[in-house]
């Protein structure tokens, strides 16, 4: 029979056994072994029956075992030192606390998903898993953030295979009751809500859960309230889910509703209100659009509220392809906004703007999330140094006339939290050579460019280590392999073939992600004679894990998923190459310090980041990737292998692939399954021993996320921070006044004149010349410009490469056309080919980048004969 009605029914504690609460709600327990510990021995078998989520645990353990450990005074010392550790931990100061220069009070960290532990699923893949780990090393290094989400109903699907290898979706129903959140309450113990306005007169509710991340509060909205119609409860249904407008709203109320979220935890709590914004991918982006009706609500226009938010918001794209990127409709967009719907004190062409394509080769009918990212951000970063430079090639039509080097997107290589993804033994063996704080402190803080301790770990034990994690990642993988194919509908006696799946003593290589087409889950089938013989070599055997989910729309995903499956079901293979679904944190925790080998194949340069490998990485595992995402930017062959690209424009895109996957097969039988099974004289493989160890020395302290987030603070927060401040509402005012002054008379601004004292097209290195411009500036003043001597070694085309910029002075005043001369020396600094060429930028104290208002002046070809000389 089926409930009619469903209640959670939460455990009475006795009060010796209280601090176990808050224990289980502070989700440190996910990345703090002592705390995971401390619960397991309340009950060991329940907490492997609640998939290590202590709240459960805590609703199913029976009430005489809680009255025995109230008595168990051993148990109740563990109880109180954690207690008084997280107490400690959430309390003390830390890094953040330690610094000076102005940091912010405060972040506001908006993304639509976060990956904090498998028990809240509220994460699809890489970018949830990104904020989550955003998040705890904030909390590790003190920095007060508050992070801003949704609450999906039913989180992200779980995976299984019908008989035939097709992914199925399943959406279980999430009770927030039933997960470590708590309400956020007004006063009066009602629960606290936002509302949007939307068409009609209608409205749409949330309800806004807390969940605690160490010392970082996560603020989630819950659109599935009594108060909204049926369509409204639905909005946070799913994550990625839905129709063009179920997105919109989503994102709407991420951005809007979020930032009115974030006021209202202030408001009860006396938390320090932000002075950054940071946008984690163009989802939350409509939150700028909230914060300038704040500032039109205190007497500031649109102009100089723009002005204002700007200075404090920082936006990090994700995105290295623009098919990647939320796009709407403008007549959709420009129906939820205005007078009859939400924010109508703003004018809905001016809200259009911020988002419309508006720059050639764009759609100017679309409304695209990460162009308005853009432009309500003063600050945008790429999430690796590859990744940055995509990114200013993609966006720079948002800046004509500059080159791609000089769009204002800048860097921060993603990183990954240690304490989550360092397999407990693995930390273990740090902790015997440094000591178990000293280990904490370089996982969390980090800072040191190597860690050269564990060059004084014996052999003996880095080999033992990876034998022992590989032999847990068979059992784990015999465990789930046997779940997946009784889900597939095969009968037990059928599946006797399973306890011979994987061998603790082959070669492991792991491939497990988010199964978009640019990935290329099935390169490795691409010659499958070849990955054959590779499987069954009779003396060098390799052996695979395979994992990841497509998403339900994508059916060339599943048709990826679904060969590859059918292949490992093959029982000539199917000991040797496996495929695990329902791919998630608690499956990460086991696969990536088990393998030996972490496999990454992308079409370059599609991979913004890639931090599967880093997590692979910090356990002892050598990555074997193509040079894409940070791999690109660290890889040395000391410690893993580049697989060659074959990505010339005259190499379609099978041929490619065929290129590439030979080029993979190559390294594997050459190179990297001879150096695993190659002996020393003490018997261990004493050169791939090597190579872990130089992954941990030089990966290890460069992939943390401690280390990415202290970038954020030093390089973007405390920017961010500083320009937040100095945006008084009357500076807010003159900066807006100037730009639109600027924009209004740069026609008339020109280059008409430029020499030099060079009197031939030869120069010995380290000559200086000097330079001579006339520009004319219309309405403008000298001090509303910069003219700039730009020089470097040119190409066969003339283009200027790893240019240097000098600024020109003024000498004396206008001339009777009102024109003005500029001189200066340039110095020939490089030998080979050299250009120089001048140009002149809008300038002010206030603008973080001189390309910010997209606006420069060059010479013409009639302006000189200096203009543009080369110097060969």
């Amino acid at each position: 029979m089926k409930a009619i009605r469903r209640f959670t029914v939460r455990p009475v504690l006795p009060a010796a056994l209280h601090p176990l609460s808050e224990l289980a709600r502070n989700l440190r327990w996910s990345w703090h072994a002592e705390t995971r510990d401390l619960f397991q021995s309340v009950d060991p078998d329940r907490w492997t029956a609640s998939g290590g989520d202590p709240v459960r645990l805590l609703g199913s353990v029976p009430a005489d075992r809680l009255a025995e450990l109230a008595e168990d005074r051993r148990f109740l010392r563990r109880l109180g030192a954690a207690a008084d550790d997280l107490r400690d931990y959430v309390g003390g100061d830390r890094w953040y606390q330690a610094q000076s220069g102005g940091l912010p009070a405060a972040v506001a960290y908006f993304s639509p998903e976060f990956g904090i532990t498998a028990a809240l699923p509220q994460y699809s893949g890489g970018l949830g898993i990104l904020a989550g780990d955003h998040l705890k090393a904030a909390s590790d290094l003190g920095v007060p953030l508050i992070g801003v989400g949704l609450l999906y109903r039913h989180g992200y699907f779980r995976q299984s295979l019908s008989r035939d290898g097709w992914q199925q979706e399943h959406y279980p129903v999430l009770d927030p009751n039933e997960l470590p959140l708590v309400p956020l309450r007004e006063a009066d113990g009602t629960p606290a809500q936002v509302s949007l306005a939307l068409p009609g007169g209608r409205s749409l509710r949330a309800r806004i859960w807390q969940a605690q991340v160490g010392r970082v509060p996560l603020l989630l909205l819950d659109s599935d309230v009594e108060e909204n119609d049926l369509g409204e409860r639905g909005v946070t249904d799913r994550l990625y889910g839905g129709g063009s407008e179920h997105r919109l709203l989503q994102e709407m109320l991420l951005g809007i509703g979020g930032v009115r979220a974030v006021r209202t935890y202030c408001r009860l709590t006396g938390h320090p209100e932000p002075e950054v914004f940071h946008t984690n991918e163009g989802h939350a982006g409509f939150l700028g659009l909230e914060r300038i009706a704040e500032l039109h609500d205190q007497g500031l226009d649109f102009d100089a509220g723009l002005e204002a938010v700007r200075a404090g918001t920082v936006f990090t794209t994700h995105t290295p392809v623009p098919a990647g990127i939320d796009r709407f409709d403008r007549e959709l967009v420009a129906r939820h906004f205005g007078p009859d719907a939400e924010l109508p004190r703003i004018d809905v062409e001016r809200i259009l703007r911020l988002g419309l394509e508006t720059y050639p080769g764009g759609e100017p009918n679309l409304f695209n999330m990460a162009v308005m990212g853009l432009r309500l951000g003063q600050r945008a970063n790429g999430v690796s140094l590859l990744h940055g430079q995509v990114s200013r090639e993609m966006f720079a039509g948002l800046w004509p006339g500059f080159d791609a080097d000089e769009v204002p997107i800048t860097s921060v290589t993603n990183g990954v939290h240690a304490p989550t993804w360092v397999a407990p033994e693995v930390f273990r063996l740090g902790a015997r050579q440094i000591g178990a704080q000293r280990t904490e402190d370089a996982l969390t803080v980090g800072g040191s460019e190597r860690w050269d301790s564990v060059a004084d770990i014996p052999d003996q034990e880095i080999w033992e280590l990876r034998r022992s994690l590989r032999e847990q990642l068979v059992e784990e993988t015999r465990r789930r392999l046997y779940a997946s194919w009784r889900q597939r509908g095969a009968g037990t006696a059928e599946l006797g073939w399973i306890d011979g799946v994987l061998d603790p003593d082959v070669l492991t290589i792991g491939f497990a992600r988010r199964v978009p087409s640019y990935k290329r889950l099935t390169l490795m089938l691409r010659d499958r004679d070849r990955l054959l013989d590779l499987l069954l070599d009779s003396e060098r055997p390799v052996q695979i894990v395979v994992a990841g989910k497509a998403h339900p729309a994508d059916d060339g995903g599943k048709r990826l998923v679904q060969e590859l499956v059918r292949f490992a079901d093959d029982p000539r293979v199917r000991h040797r190459l496996v495929f695990l679904p329902d791919y998630g944190m608690a499956m990460a925790q086991k696969l990536y310090p088990g393998c030996d080998v972490w496999l990454n194949n992308p079409l370059r340069p599609l991979e913004a980041c890639g931090t599967s490998g880093m997590k692979a990485a910090l356990n002892g595992c050598l990555n074997l990737s193509v040079l894409d995402g940070w791999w690109d930017e660290w890889f040395r062959p000391d410690f893993g292998w580049a697989i060659p690209t074959a990505d010339g424009q005259a190499t379609d895109e099978d041929r490619r692939d065929d290129l590439e996957a030979s080029a993979l097969y190559d390294l594997l039988e050459k190179r990297v399954a001879p150096r695993f099974y190659e002996r020393g004289q003490g018997g261990l493989p004493d050169r791939w021993i090597e190579m872990v160890r130089q992954t941990l020395t030089h990966l290890g302290p460069k992939v943390l996320a401690g280390r990415m987030v202290r970038e954020y603070v030093e390089r973007l927060y405390a920017p961010a921070a500083r320009s937040h401040r100095a945006l008084t509402p009357d500076a807010a005012r003159d900066l807006a006044e100037w730009k639109g002054r600027v924009r209004d008379a740069w026609h008339d601004v020109t280059v008409d004149h430029v020499e030099t004292s060079a009197v031939t097209t030869t120069a010995e290195l380290g000559t200086t010349l000097s330079l001579r411009v006339l520009v004319g500036l219309g309405g403008l003043a000298p001090d509303d410009v910069e003219v700039q001597a730009v020089s470097g070694r040119v190409d066969g085309e003339d283009r200027i490469a790893d240019a240097e910029c000098v600024p020109l002075k003024p000498t004396g005043g206008p001339d009777t056309e009102g024109r003005w001369v500029y001189e200066g020396p340039l110095s020939l600094d490089r030998t080979g080919p050299f250009g120089y060429t001048v140009r002149v930028l809008p300038a002010h104290p206030l603008l973080a980048s001189a390309a910010e208002l997209g606006l420069l002046a060059v010479p013409s070809e009639e302006s000189g004969e200096g203009a543009g000389v080369l110097l060969r």
